[in-house]
């Protein structure tokens, strides 16, 4: 038996990628995550799914004395880590940067360290479309040069991509893969796990479900008069456990040695981009529920426009999208259904 852990597991990516791992591998898995925008529920929605209950460690990763005694206590070999935790909240980034920088960084760091005393040597890491800031020329790939981070948040992410190429480089056994999602949306199909946060939501799909399940009040578009096609913001969705799926191929890709260099960076995204105004109707259309919205000022931290080239992911990892705008909707409604 091997192990393999998850930063972060009680979030809403570590969540679905835990299941996939369950659903698709024999591994251990062991879950770290100390709840600070999550809750211990979260392995009960998997245990209901799955089957199996996770262990989870409830330890601050920025404490590397309390994560080293932590990790003391798992039983088998531990073949890889896949590194969610972090502060993701862009709007939050601007107004609290130090906490982004300290939080995001240090517990990084941290899970390195603990990488090079336990001779760990795959190496997954939770990435973002972020890091290529406003770009000039879309689709972006994985060769498209960053222009200046957007936000605090985007930037912890670009500086956790260089931090782990030179130690990567460094390390001459270590391997890492750098996941740059796009925007993930959705729940499992099942209804029974999705988004959750303890706080207000910062991602445009739960504040439409919340908003038309009557929790927070209307919608507000953040910005109508950007250069695109209808005026709103346009990003690359991609359904939460497609995402979740290519964790589960790029361990496998780790592990089976099929990386073409020590450090690999893959696009997640479905190569389409989607418009905020185009997300609302896809939402109305699956759900016949009519939202209220309205438009308002651009939002500090907000890219303009950006939507993948995703065919480096299909042709090493084989990894396919196979949920579309509609199945993100409707799955991320009977997630919110589920929790009223």
């Amino acid at each position: 038996m091997q192990t393999i852990i998850v930063t972060g597991g009680a979030g809403y990516i570590g969540s679905h990628t835990i299941i996939e791992l369950i659903n698709q591998t024999t591994y251990d898995i062991v879950s770290i995550d100390n709840f600070s925008n999550s809750t211990p529920q979260t392995f009960d929605r998997i245990e209901a799914i799955t089957g199996k209950r996770i262990r989870n460690l409830n330890v601050d990763i920025c404490n590397l004395e309390a994560l080293e005694f932590a990790i003391s206590s798992i039983k088998f070999p531990i073949i890889g880590i896949i590194h969610f935790a972090a502060f993701k909240a862009v709007g939050d980034s601007v107004l609290n940067p130090l906490s982004y920088y300290h939080n995001n960084l240090e517990s990084l760091i941290n899970v390195l360290k603990i990488c090079k005393l336990k001779n760990i040597h795959n190496f997954i890491f939770s990435s973002s479309c972020s890091v290529y800031g406003n770009v000039d020329q879309l689709p972006v790939t994985e060769e498209t040069p960053f222009a200046p981070a957007e936000s605090p948040y985007a930037h912890t992410k670009q500086i956790g991509e260089d931090i782990l190429i030179n130690v990567t480089k460094s390390e001459h056994t270590f391997k890492s893969v750098l996941l740059r999602y796009f925007n993930p949306v959705g729940a499992h199909l099942s209804g029974l796990n999705g988004e959750l946060s303890k706080d207000k939501p910062n991602n445009l799909v739960p504040f439409i479900t919340q908003s038309a399940a009557g929790i927070l009040p209307p919608l507000t578009v953040f910005g109508g008069d950007y250069d695109t096609r209808d005026g709103s913001c346009i990003r690359d969705y991609i359904h939460v456990s497609d995402i979740a799926d290519a964790h589960v191929k790029a361990l496998n890709y780790l592990i089976e040695n099929k990386q073409k260099q020590s450090t690999s960076i893959f696009n997640l995204g479905t190569g389409n981009g989607v418009s905020v105004f185009e997300a609302i109707h896809s939402f109305e259309k699956v759900t016949n529920q009519k939202l209220n919205y309205s438009v308002g000022p651009r939002r500090s931290g907000d890219v303009i426009k950006i939507y993948a080239n995703n065919n480096f992911a299909m042709q090493e990892l084989h990894w396919v999208p196979k949920y579309n705008l509609d199945d993100m909707m409707l799955s991320a409604w009977k997630w919110q259904l589920n929790c009223i």
